[in-house]
């Protein structure tokens, strides 16, 4: 069963239990940015440390890097936002994951929030 981490800057990470972890933005995230033009993403194999820029998302209001919410290395990318960057928008969770990474240190998920610390951080972000 996998579970699902939250950073402070609005994106999510699926913790799988072969150690993959899958990488994306939050709903409130892509709801404030707007609708999505262009995803820059990583290239697999790259070998992040934590905070690295890893993607790049431009919406129509502004360009927002996503950087590595802990150390590890790219194992693959989801290359139908190259082409359909608006997969983001309609499926955040889901479709609109952006790569997904083999961690280099598991500890560093335990600094991240479960959902419920995510939601109460953002309540009143309107």
């Amino acid at each position: 069963m996998s579970q699902v981490k939250y950073t402070v800057e609005h994106e999510w990470l699926r913790v799988e239990a072969d150690g993959v972890v899958t990488v994306g933005i939050t709903d409130f995230a892509q709801s404030h940015l707007g609708d999505l033009v262009f995803v820059q993403l990583p290239e697999v194999g790259a070998e992040l440390a934590k905070g690295d820029e890893a993607a790049v998302i431009e919406s129509v209001k502004a360009a927002s890097a996503i950087t590595m919410p802990v150390s590890g290395t790219v194992t693959e990318i989801n290359e139908t936002l190259a082409d359909a960057p608006e997969q983001i928008n309609e499926d955040p969770l889901r479709a609109g994951w952006i790569f997904k990474m083999r961690v280099s240190d598991a500890t560093e998920l335990n600094s991240l929030m479960d959902e419920s610390a995510y939601a109460a951080m953002i309540k009143g972000q309107a």
